[in-house]
């Protein structure tokens, strides 16, 4: 009876050292940070592939919200302790300029950074736009252009407006969202810009943007319940509410005032007035 219970504890314990033997070898699937992202561009130099994404397909003019990663080619591993800077230059026939960006910033994964850059125009074959990224790491600097290709909305919509102020000044203004407009009251958001030269941007804060959206293709009609737009020192951007009553087509009439209400951009739309000088447009 004893052989017979040691037996069992015996055969017992080789159970529970299989199960956790094999549990303890089943291997870990990696997820990957930029699933569901798109790979716009990918650049080899220095040994790296430096890999650029976005959720859309491509770079667009207006606002873009940019992932970087940067890959050793030796062993395909990704650098976590990299520090980024980038300088977008649009080269013109007579002249070159850069465009509103921000810093890149590590993301909530050690191998992920991203930044926005809101590119006024697209390019041609001509006229084109390149991207200089710096980058620090293992303790070694290195530095890359490379062309990209940047291109208007695949819906022809304005969501990006250069412009010269009242005051003299140069603005860039850019939409940000809803990216995804519906029905109803959606939260919009925008960044303004100062160009103070060719080459440097700089945040503009505490303006008023007037909002008045409007339906041209149905009679003009407005909607209720929208906000102007205000300044929100944490998001250092232009926050309101957009009310969008029906589907089609919207142009979003905008009028920018700065901190002592003098307009610099942008008119009321009346019965003469059908739309202001300054917009945005959305389909949805």
């Amino acid at each position: 009876m004893r052989i017979i219970k040691l037996a069992a504890i015996v055969l017992i314990l080789s159970i529970g050292s299989i199960s956790c033997s094999s549990d303890d070898d089943t291997p870990q699937i990696e997820k990957d940070p930029m699933d569901g992202f798109n790979l716009v561009t990918g650049i080899n130099a220095n040994g790296h592939t430096v890999e650029l994404y976005s959720e859309i397909d491509g770079f667009i003019t207006g606002y873009n919200e940019i992932y970087i990663r940067i890959k050793d080619n030796v062993d395909n591993s990704y650098f976590t302790d990299a520090e980024i800077t980038w300088m977008p230059v649009m080269h013109m026939m007579g002249m070159s300029h850069s465009c509103p960006r921000s810093a890149v910033t590590l993301t909530d994964d050690d191998t992920v950074f991203k930044g926005f850059i809101i590119f006024q125009m697209a390019g041609t074959e001509e006229e084109y736009w390149e991207l200089a990224l710096d980058y620090r790491t293992g303790g070694q600097d290195y530095s890359l252009t490379e062309r990209i290709a940047v291109k208007t909305p695949i819906d022809q919509k304005q969501q990006v407006v250069s412009f010269m102020g009242n005051d003299d000044v140069r603005y860039v203004l850019a939409l940000v969202g809803p990216q995804e407009p519906e029905v109803g009251v959606n939260d919009m958001q925008a960044l303004l810009y100062r160009m103070e030269n060719m080459m440097d941007f700089s945040v503009v804060a505490d303006y008023k943007i007037g909002l008045d959206p409007r339906m041209p293709g149905m009679g003009n009609h407005s909607s209720p319940n929208n906000k102007d737009l205000t300044y929100d020192a944490n998001s250092t951007s232009y926050n309101g509410k957009l009310n969008l009553s029906m589907t089609g087509y919207w142009k979003l009439n905008l009028k920018l005032s700065n901190s002592t209400g003098e307009v610099l951009k942008g008119e009321d739309v009346t019965e003469e007035r059908e739309a202001s000088s300054l917009f945005f447009e959305l389909e949805f």
